[in-house]
């Protein structure tokens, strides 16, 4: 098969797709014939160097992907080949093969595309794991997501306008906050313009930026507020102020997806199933796709994502 592979970190002309040997699954595996995978943030951190994949993982980027199942283990009773899945992946997506865990692998949802059903595991899973599992984001709160034009908050966005909630972004022009509007959200806020930590108070807040938020986000969070740190576009440290958390009976909490063990996925992608994919077959929830680019230029798709310029997902396509 060939596979986009990372001789040396990094900028996008490092991407190289060439062949490499074929993945091999193993007894609880489910072998797929990759359709189509999505730029993270996290394979361009991958590919500076910054970010390696967890141990036992594919080298090559991707953490999502969808396709036809080509081949199962001895020990997957839930696939068989033919099946149109997508998947979560700790590695391996920028591929034409990849061999997952069956515990990570789910059905297309139906009214969803085989190719753009690869934008859906990665952030269905980071949404439900964070703002739901994690956060515990109730019907008639209010939930703030930073980087709301992003995947990730595109599909929050109306993820949580599904559950019932009341949804505020931050984004970065006013292209990007009427977006977040189409899709759902109830106010939009240019960070370049306006303080969000003055603008809004949230029950749940869903942060990408890390330490330059910190004191904001706490500012932010009503009484009893719950913070979940998923990324540090804005830097690992921060200063955080004790007594507003204390007074305001308030927590932080700090996660990431790809290194979970292959159970505490499976209980995500559960999740998801059950909670996440109703939504998406009855066309309350959609992915939104940026751009389709071909997975042997996935250079191109990463200097889109780097341009910051992208409202929802950049998919590769095999």
């Amino acid at each position: 098969m060939r596979a986009i592979v990372i001789d040396k970190p990094g900028g996008p002309g490092v991407l190289a797709w060439r062949e490499v040997p074929d993945p091999l699954p193993g007894p609880g595996d489910v072998l797929i014939d990759v359709a189509a995978s999505a730029v993270n943030r996290a394979d361009v951190m991958q590919r500076q160097g910054l970010y390696d994949p967890p141990p036992g993982a594919s080298p090559y980027p991707g953490l999502e992907c969808s396709g036809v199942v080509a081949e199962v283990g001895s020990d997957v009773e839930d696939f068989k080949p033919g099946d149109r899945v997508c998947a979560l992946l700790a590695g391996g997506g920028y591929a034409e093969k990849v061999a997952v865990p069956w515990q990570q692998v789910m059905r297309v949802p139906d009214g969803v595309s085989l190719v753009d059903a690869a934008a859906l595991p990665e952030v269905a899973c980071t949404v439900w794991s964070n703002v739901f599992m994690v956060a515990r984001l109730r019907k008639g709160e209010t939930l703030l997501v930073h980087g709301g034009a992003s995947g990730i908050g595109t599909l929050a966005v109306q993820l949580a306008k599904a559950f019932g909630s009341r949804v505020v972004v931050t984004a970065g022009s006013a292209e990007k906050i009427a977006r977040c509007l189409e899709l759902g959200a109830d106010e939009g806020i240019d960070y370049h313009e306006d303080d969000f930590a003055e603008r809004v108070r949230a029950d749940v807040i869903l942060d990408i930026i890390g330490g330059e938020y910190l004191q904001g986000n706490v500012k932010a969070l009503k009484t009893g507020g719950r913070l979940v740190v998923i990324g540090l576009q804005g830097g690992s440290k921060g200063e955080l102020n004790l007594g507003a958390l204390l007074a305001k009976r308030a927590s932080v909490h700090g996660t990431t997806l790809r290194g979970r063990s292959v159970d505490e996925k499976g209980v995500v992608v559960r999740g998801v199933v059950d909670n996440v994919w109703p939504l998406v077959d009855a066309g309350a929830i959609r992915p939104v796709i940026h751009a389709r680019v071909p997975l042997s230029d996935a250079a191109e798709a990463h200097k889109i994502m780097e341009s910051g310029d992208h409202i929802g997902k950049i998919l590769l396509v095999s």
